[in-house]
């Protein structure tokens, strides 16, 4: 006997929904406007019977295809592996940027000394489970970019400077953890997600349409 969809967890059902919505923009059944429009409506909704209203006037189901495609572009970036355990990033007088696809040792040591340094997550290649950094900013400015489905834990303080952590409310229980220390002295450090939730699934909504077309 199917479970009452009253009491099915609503993250399931925001999932399950979503996955709807893109497969049928994918497949040209319904318009950008209505897609972004009940792609808000499904992100925001706290009910279950609501989400459902969404989608059914949609008889498209999502596919393994999809379901492939789904975590190739959506998952974070995870593939147990040998990675050096510690990397050491110091700026004198300079800066340094670290994005792209590369790959995430266990402990990261960011040093930066009248100098700016962005370290991006987004795109980053995880080996651990749990990552960790720690940072010391004197006159210097500092973002760390992370991805908008992993736990951020931070624990960092801050002398005549300004920490800025707008890192997600929500994570992925399987996707790692970075832990975030250290101190900002006459410095700045923002923790931020480059691009969010929504979208990605536009983009990643937009490919599957590309691909079909």
């Amino acid at each position: 006997m199917p479970v009452n969809i009253e009491d099915r967890p609503i993250e399931n059902v925001t999932e399950a929904v979503i996955d709807q919505l893109i497969m049928n923009y994918g497949h040209g059944e319904i318009s950008l406007e209505a897609f972004e429009r009940r792609l808000d409506q499904a992100m925001n909704s706290t009910c279950n019977k609501e989400l459902l209203s969404l989608v059914d006037d949609l008889d498209l189901n999502v596919d393994q295809d999809y379901v492939d495609s789904k975590k190739q572009n959506m998952d974070t970036n995870f593939m147990p592996g040998h990675t050096e355990a510690q990397e050491t990033i110091t700026n004198i007088l300079s800066s340094s940027n670290r994005q792209g696809l590369w790959k995430v040792p266990k402990e990261i040591n960011l040093n930066n000394y009248l100098s700016s340094a962005d370290l991006d997550f987004t795109e980053a290649v995880f080996s651990h489970p749990e990552v960790r950094i720690n940072t010391f900013s004197l006159f210097s400015n500092c973002t760390i970019y992370v991805p908008e489905n992993v736990r951020i834990i931070s624990n960092l303080s801050c002398i005549a400077g300004r920490i800025d952590n707008r890192s997600p409310s929500q994570n992925n229980s399987s996707a790692p953890t970075i832990y975030i220390e250290g101190t900002s002295v006459f410095s700045s450090i923002d923790i931020e997600v480059k691009r969010t939730m929504k979208e990605r699934f536009v983009a990643f909504a937009d490919g599957l349409k590309r691909m079909l077309s």
